[in-house]
């Protein structure tokens, strides 16, 4: 879903807009709309920096610091994305945003016979822990955080960067790691699941319990309402659906008797920019203050940093099109501005290639300094939350806030979001839209530049995109690493950790100290993953069609 509906007259004037989460927007907006909305500055919109955090969750937002920059990489093997790391460390990025193979998100080795074909393609491959202290090999981990885009054995990768950073020498108290160890999500939208629904959550629970006792610079869980947007779903449900999958893995806690206040100041969020650059804005100006809302009035939350919503908004690589791939430049740009202007603590954005391939060097430093340009040429860090007292923002993050809780509470009468996905009721609403999506950009009833009748480029003209290609020496060279790694290490400590790890995964205990130790012993991911696979089963997705 990307484009708002516009309907025109026979002269091409606009006759009506509407949004993608339904909301009709007028011609002209004045201070009559937020007088009919009941709305005031202390109730709706306050100081930046105080609740309900509508304009920002710090009072000086760029003004004392620029947004971190974290643009997605990984790719091959892990030497050829440590490389990459340093490239983009040493062009000024300040934070890492990891990218997995496919294998690797579904828990298997590279000599698998289901990885064929798959090894280091949309991500570098990590088969053990040897392969970790190779990717992070010279990365500052007191310095430069990491988020790890991994969800079914999330526990596995954050067990496993511990286990690196401690090999390097770094304490637990010194590192910074973001796992994005949100299973629900995948099974909404992305698919890279692996355990049926309750032992996932259980999972996500067990890392955060863990990280409040043992790693208190990290971030247990990223709740990612991106995918789940770039699956079909509208802005609202966006947020809707995040919060709810939030509330269920706070919910998972509590049951461990650990209060809310102990562990929700270290979630964070993973949202989606692209669409309308004014939809996105108030759907970001809106989730502050209602996840501020949710958690002082349904969790008892009180301390100010434990209300902030914390995390990362992202360039939407479904914006993109392989049409014309240069105009994905000019959209990355505004998107870019859609999160700076919404008020990003992080931002990752999208490269124009991504379309079609593995960004490049090149695409990537393109993205890179897009978001420079905005901190230091454009502009953007010269006043807070610049939009504010706008009545058309004003007006539409209240009727946003209105469209999420109406997606919530829709969520609340089908049984809350576990049952909802174990169900099938989610994936079939938004697989539904995003068919109906797709219909309408064919038809032309939403308009996308490039593919919309009129927009599209002459066929004489070629398309010159340098495409990332598959190399199949990454694969020979894990295989080959791991026949190595299986050789040299101590069989006996492998074994012992890996029935620990059983033992825990049947008895309830939590299982990330084991993961630890499996790590250490060098474990594979395919054994430690195999063990919750047998302990566990596997999950198959409802039949919702």
């Amino acid at each position: 879903m990307g484009v708002a509906k516009y309907i025109k007259d026979e002269r091409g004037a606009i006759k009506t807009v509407t949004y993608q989460s339904g909301i009709t927007v007028k011609p002209v907006y004045g201070p009559e709309d937020l007088e009919k909305a009941g709305y005031t500055y202390e109730k709706d919109l306050g100081a930046p920096g105080e609740y309900p955090f509508t304009r920002s969750i710090h009072p000086q937002s760029y003004r004392s610091r620029a947004w971190t920059t974290r643009q997605y990489t990984g790719f091959g093997t892990p030497e050829e994305t440590n490389e990459r790391f340093k490239l983009m460390i040493a062009n000024g990025q300040n934070g890492l945003n990891v990218a997995f193979d496919l294998p690797t998100q579904m828990g298997y080795d590279s000599d698998h016979p289901l990885a064929e074909g798959e090894v280091g393609r949309v991500g570098m491959a990590i088969d053990s822990l040897k392969d970790f202290e190779t990717a992070f090999a010279g990365i500052p981990l007191d310095r430069i955080g990491s988020g790890l885009t991994i969800n079914a054995v999330a526990t596995i990768m954050m067990a496993m960067y511990q286990a690196a950073a401690e090999k390097f020498g770094y304490s637990k108290g010194q590192i910074s790691t973001t796992p994005q160890n949100d299973i629900l999500k995948e099974m909404i939208g992305r698919g890279a699941w692996i355990f049926p629904v309750e032992h996932g959550v259980r999972l996500v629970g067990d890392s955060i319990e863990y990280a409040v006792k043992e790693l208190p610079r990290s971030n247990p869980v990223s709740i990612c309402g991106y995918h789940i947007r770039e699956s079909g779903a509208t802005p609202a449900q966006e947020i809707a659906y995040a919060f709810e999958i939030a509330k269920a893995y706070i919910d998972n806690v509590v049951q461990r008797d650990i209060k809310p206040e102990d562990f929700v100041g270290r979630f964070s969020f993973n949202f989606n920019v692209y669409g309308n650059l004014w939809e996105q804005i108030a759907k970001f100006r809106a989730a502050r203050k209602l996840w501020a809302k949710l958690l002082k009035n349904e969790y008892g939350v009180t301390q100010k940093k434990n209300l902030f919503l914390r995390g990362l908004f992202g360039g939407g690589g479904s914006g993109l099109t392989k049409e014309q791939p240069e105009n994905n430049i000019m959209r990355g740009a505004y998107y870019a501005l859609g999160a700076a202007l919404s008020g990003a603590q992080t931002t990752a954005l999208c490269s124009f290639d991504e379309a079609y391939t593995i960004p490049t060097p090149r695409s990537a430093l393109l993205s890179l300094r897009t978001l420079e340009m905005l901190m230091d040429e454009v502009g953007l860090r010269d006043t807070v939350d610049p939009l504010a007292g706008s009545y058309f923002i004003e007006t539409l993050t209240l009727e946003m806030e209105e469209k999420i809780l109406e997606e919530m509470k829709e969520v609340q009468k089908w049984g809350g979001m576990v049952k909802s996905i174990s169900d099938g009721f989610i994936q079939r609403k938004v697989s539904r839209q995003a068919y109906e999506y797709e219909k309408g950009l064919q038809s032309g009833e939403y308009r996308k530049v490039g593919i919309t009748p009129g927009t599209t480029e002459n066929p004489a003209e070629k398309t010159n995109v340098e495409l990332h290609k598959y190399n199949e020496d990454w694969a020979r060279k894990s295989k080959a690493n791991l026949k190595e790694l299986r050789r040299t290490r101590n069989d006996k400590e492998v074994s012992t950790s890996l029935k620990a790890l059983e033992k825990a995964a049947k008895t309830g205990d939590n299982v990330m100290p084991h993961l630890v130790k499996c790590c250490h012993a060098y474990a594979t991911v395919g054994e430690m993953a195999g063990v919750f696979r047998q302990t566990f089963g596997e999950w198959k997705e409802p039949d919702f069609y």
